[in-house]
């Protein structure tokens, strides 16, 4: 099995929901946040911002990408982008790589992350993670995130020649330019953060029974609450209460067949 964030985040959220997700494989199509079509027009609007930034780190000219911004006529989509032009890389070393998806051993597992941006110059690294969040979550919530632990401990892994006291991560929200959320990293956290995977590994890995989670706040976002008998008859979670409308149950895996149906 490969392990990434989302599958950690699904573990530590809920041991059910990873055996019915993970293991069992098991589809299920209650509906996880509502009103379901906003949560579908979020979604879809999220997804296309992702994809016009990776192609802007591609080179691809700003009045291409405004026109399909601007053809979309998204309210939404279209403050996202002016936000990011005007916000999104400010600050940022200037040698930038875009979705790029880096793994490395844990436990005797391959843990993999996908990064949507490595900024670099001599003596920095930074991490940047777009979030199309409509909610900001708080700072003490984030440094508990899987993706917080994952990103800079596969990257500090990857590259051992770098000190980990040179990494950062960036969360970037689109909603809230001015206000992104950053977190520096050590040699202490990275010995911390290889413990706590390896150990959050093995437990998996040894695990006979996946119970559900003691909070029942989460089954409010959670696809199979129905098939638990958790929340019957109730309505899903509200968008607007959703911490990551984009994470961590749903990944923008992009592709190039993806990113060609885009036309100019």
């Amino acid at each position: 099995m490969i392990f990434s964030q989302t599958s950690l985040q699904d573990y530590v959220d809920c041991p059910r929901r990873f055996e019915l997700k993970y293991l069992q494989k098991l589809k299920y199509p209650a509906v996880q946040v509502e009103p379901l079509e906003a949560w579908e027009r979020q979604m879809m609007s999220g997804d296309l911002f992702h994809q016009l930034i990776y192609q802007h780190m591609l080179g691809l000219p700003e009045d291409k990408l405004f026109r399909i911004v601007y053809e979309k006529k998204d309210d939404q989509l279209q403050k996202w982008w002016e936000n990011y032009l005007r916000y999104g890389l400010e600050g940022l070393p200037a040698e930038r790589t875009a979705e790029r998806t880096l793994s490395a051993p844990v436990g005797g597992y391959r843990l993999i992350a996908k990064y949507d941006l490595i900024a670099q110059e001599t003596g920095q690294i930074v991490i940047v993670d777009w979030k199309t969040s409509l909610k900001r979550p708080k700072r003490e919530w984030l440094q508990k995130r899987m993706q917080t632990v994952v990103y800079r401990y596969v990257l500090a892994s990857v590259y051992p020649m770098i000190p980990p006291e040179q990494i950062m991560m960036r969360y970037w929200f689109a909603e809230y330019p001015l206000d992104p959320e950053d977190f520096p990293y050590d040699r202490e956290q990275y010995i911390k953060d290889q413990e706590q995977l390896t150990d959050l590994i093995r437990e998996i890995e040894t695990r006979t029974m996946f119970e559900l989670t003691g909070e029942h706040h989460r089954c409010l976002f959670c696809q199979y609450r129905t098939l638990c008998e958790r929340g019957k008859g109730e309505n899903a979670g509200n968008l607007e209460d959703f911490e990551f409308n984009s994470d961590p149950d749903v990944d923008f895996d992009l592709s190039f067949d993806q990113i060609a149906e885009v036309e100019f």
